[in-house]
């Protein structure tokens, strides 16, 4: 069935943009099969806990895992050992772009974590650009909040706003 043929469905009960269900879920409300599950094993935590470990350390391989894993979670990212220079201008940004360079070809860091750095090195790039331009040209005579709502409009404009709503506010 074509959409010229479904007429007021179309046009019909859902608007784009627009949840079925504004209210939504009320804040804190539970699960229910949660709760239960809790209820039914309130007080026995210990007991269930002092059990795994009996059986790990019996040798049962799930148990042992079990314990294993919450005792040493899987980590999801790691601090990078890479000392970042200090960022307060898009100059420092650039030269620490070159250090990161440095540091994948040396092999300090993985191609993947200098690229996340990169992006991090990037955003404050630009803000400092931005905060820079401001204090120099006509955007200058525009309030913190008309300036956030020009920077906004661009890529990344949420976070870069951010930003530079911190360094606007900072000491100048």
């Amino acid at each position: 069935m074509s959409p010229d043929n479904t007429g007021e469905q179309q046009a019909g009960r859902f608007r784009k943009g627009r949840s079925g269900n504004p209210a939504g879920r009320p804040l804190g409300t539970r699960n229910a099969t949660t709760m239960a599950a809790e209820a039914l094993l309130e007080g026995e935590a210990e007991k269930l806990t002092r059990k795994c470990i009996e059986l790990a350390m019996d040798g049962d391989s799930t148990a042992l895992r079990l314990c294993l894993e919450r005792i040493y979670p899987a980590r999801r990212d790691r601090a990078a050992p890479f000392a970042l220079r200090p960022i307060h201008s898009a100059r420092d940004a650039a030269e620490a772009q070159s250090d990161l360079a440095d540091a994948v070809s040396s092999g300090i860091i993985t191609p993947a974590e200098a690229g996340e750095i990169s992006r991090i090195l990037a955003n404050a790039a630009k803000a400092y650009e931005i905060a820079e331009m401001a204090e120099r040209t006509q955007l200058g005579q525009l309030t913190d909040t008309e300036l956030l709502r020009v920077i906004a409009m661009g890529e990344n404009g949420a976070d870069i706003a951010k930003q530079v709503s911190g360094l606007l506010t900072g000491p100048r």
